[in-house]
């Protein structure tokens, strides 16, 4: 496994390449054979033909690695499917565009259409027998888990949904001998470190290092601090320089614009979408088509998120500030509808015009939510470094009902780490969680909040500071 572990980018490199081969060839074959000689007055010569193909070959591979669609052994076949899709659709408008504009007008679509059927074909078949040559020269890892809390059992569980790359085999405490902890890691080919004090953990890195022994880490919230933090060297000394203070000013103008402009043509392409969203609400209950809302920004400051309405009227008579749960009474047919396909945010690009909030950042939570969250778990006012966003890691990596810690940790990646080209792909990859159900899961039946079940009924959650002490 060792050695075959060497080799493993240079198989999935030849492995895609196969699939860009099949997929650029069909391309080229109806650039010459069609639109070349019927749609342009003066057909390209042999250099013209052969740059055109190359611009196909990156944009094909730059949407398909911001989707992840060559990551084979990391996707399940299905994932690798539908982004595969998303990626050759995206490639193809892209240059139906840029053919029309060398043909001075809009030319037939047909025949890039049936490209893209083709090409799904290919990209179905390579997913399927990469997947499975995949899983027999890469077999799942046997594993043990290092834990020092039972919040490791809903790692355990995500692990376990994905058989075909993670079998974990066995578990023991951190509480345990550190002796009898390392001989129990050599048993395995990985382990996994979870909630894990810091100086035990530290010993147990060192020991898995030392052997290149595969190690998996549930970071906690210093590790990601530390992770977005600058190198330099104070003469012959190392040193770390975490600066905390969320995005530069550079950073905060270059951002603003593609906001400003980004908002401004977003309202105008889904203008026709948000009106028959707005014409459906309002024949379904003759209630009001947009709500809005109290949430917090950067610094802390609030401001009236805009939605479309996906609830009853007054869904929250009551007074308590509640999440929508699986399964939600509340929510309408059009509702259901609207949220499935993510229209009912579209009213936010007005929010993002208004500079209330920006494309990517942590999604803006409700003051009292946040309130509550905060008093077991304070480090959740770190969101508050940088303005709201409409999408986020948050949004592409978790769920709905992902905790409230968790997302903490994905914000904060996002925050430590953060750059245009992070935006770019973070927008790209937020595309794709449209056609994953399961990403607009609610929280657990009767709970307001996404805390764990058991955590919500007590109030309690895990901080850093109690996880060091575990």
């Amino acid at each position: 496994m060792n050695s075959r572990e060497q080799f493993k980018r240079v198989i999935m490199f030849f492995d895609s390449l196969i699939l860009v081969a099949l997929v650029v060839a069909s391309f080229g074959l109806l650039w010459s054979g069609y639109y070349n000689l019927t749609i342009i007055d003066n057909p390209f010569f042999r250099k013209g033909n052969y740059l055109l193909v190359a611009v196909y070959t990156l944009v094909y591979v730059l949407f398909g690695a911001s989707f992840s669609s060559f990551k084979v052994g990391y996707s399940k076949p299905m994932g690798l499917i539908g982004s595969q899709t998303l990626a050759l659709i995206v490639t193809n408008v892209v240059t139906y565009l840029q053919i029309s504009l060398i043909g001075r007008g809009f030319v037939p679509v047909a025949p890039l259409v049936i490209l893209t059927l083709v090409d799904i074909g290919y990209a179905a078949v390579w997913a399927m027998c990469s997947s499975v040559i995949y899983r027999r020269i890469y077999p799942a890892r046997k594993m043990i888990i290092v834990y020092g809390s039972q919040s490791a059992r809903d790692l355990v569980v995500k692990m376990s949904s994905r058989v075909d790359k993670y079998i974990i085999c066995s578990s023991i405490s951190s509480s345990e001998d550190l002796d009898t902890i390392k001989e129990k890691i050599q048993e395995y080919e990985a382990v996994i470190i979870c909630d894990v004090p810091a100086e035990k953990r530290s010993k147990i890195l060192k020991f898995t290092f030392e052997r290149s022994i595969r190690t998996y880490i549930n970071p906690k919230l210093s590790d990601i601090i530390v992770r977005g933090a600058d190198e330099f060297h104070m003469f012959d000394t190392p040193l770390l320089l975490a600066r905390n203070q969320g995005l530069s000013f550079e950073q905060k103008f270059l951002k603003r614009s593609i906001d400003i402009i980004g908002s401004l043509a977003a309202i105008i392409l889904t203008s026709p979408l948000m009106l028959i969203a707005a014409v459906a609400i309002k024949l379904y209950d003759r209630g009001p088509v947009l709500y809005k809302q109290e949430r917090l920004t950067e610094d802390r400051r609030t401001f009236n998120v805009w939605k479309f309405r996906s609830m009853i009227q007054d869904a929250e008579k009551d007074g308590v500030a509640r999440l929508s749960t699986e399964h939600d009474s509340r929510i309408t047919p059009i509702g259901k509808i609207i949220r499935k396909c993510r229209l009912d945010e579209l009213p936010q690009f007005f929010n993002i015009l208004a500079g209330d909030m920006s494309f990517v950042g942590p999604r803006p939570e409700r003051p009292e939510i946040a309130r509550q969250y905060e008093e077991t778990m304070p480090e959740f006012a770190f969101r508050l470094k940088v303005k709201a966003g409409l999408t986020g890691f948050a949004q592409v990596f978790g769920k709905y009902n992902t905790t409230p810690y968790d997302k903490l940790k994905l914000d904060l990646m996002y925050i430590q780490r953060h750059s245009l080209a992070l935006d770019f792909r973070i927008m790209l990859m937020t595309l794709k969680t449209v056609f994953i159900p399961d990403s607009t899961e609610g929280i657990a039946q009767g709970a307001v909040t996404a805390l764990p079940e058991e955590q919500a009924e007590k109030q309690e959650f895990p901080t850093e500071k109690e996880a060091e002490k575990e």
